[in-house]
């Protein structure tokens, strides 16, 4: 299995997919959310939408990408998107694009971009630019301790044959 999907091409389609994500951001805003939506689709139709839901839910990995990613998962029954693309109102932040990559998606296509959320308060150029800097510099501390046992559990992992590799 192909860690990544390949499709790079623009689609003949993707302006409208995009324009549903943007007015999905519109609308959420107007409910008091933040400017943020997405929509999966796969197989050409739409499995799931996801807007802002950080305020609402007291969540703060409650981004609209993982908010959609989560949904279409369920609708689609598999933790894995592959086939599927991610549209979304803006660029994706560090930690949308990352759960873009785990559920596999085959595209992410998105409108505005970090200069645009910057400019709306949501400079998400500083995460990007603190995963390039040396963890010592990090205002939240990211430190490893090996304790006994720490391999233990991708032990028992790997002693499984019924185990569903992801």
């Amino acid at each position: 299995m192909a860690l990544f999907g390949t499709v790079d091409a623009i689609s003949k389609d993707d302006d409208a997919w995009l324009a549903q994500a943007v007015q999905l951001a519109v609308e959420n805003v107007a409910a008091g959310g933040g400017p943020f939506g997405a929509i999966v689709v796969h197989d050409g139709e739409v499995v799931a939408s996801g807007v802002n839901r950080v305020t609402h839910d007291l969540d703060p990995t409650a981004h609209a990408e993982v908010v959609a990613i989560r949904a279409a998962c369920q609708a689609l029954g598999t933790f894995s998107l592959a086939g599927s693309m991610l549209y979304s109102s803006c660029e994706p932040c560090p930690l949308c694009l990352a759960a873009a990559l785990w559920s596999r998606v085959d595209r992410v296509v998105f409108a505005a971009d970090r200069d645009d959320a910057a400019r709306g308060g949501f400079d998400d150029r500083a995460f990007y630019d603190l995963f390039g800097s040396d963890r010592a510099t990090w205002p939240t501390s990211v430190r490893n301790l090996r304790v006994e046992g720490c391999e233990s559990p991708f032990d028992a992992w790997l002693a499984r044959p019924d185990r569903t590799p992801y």
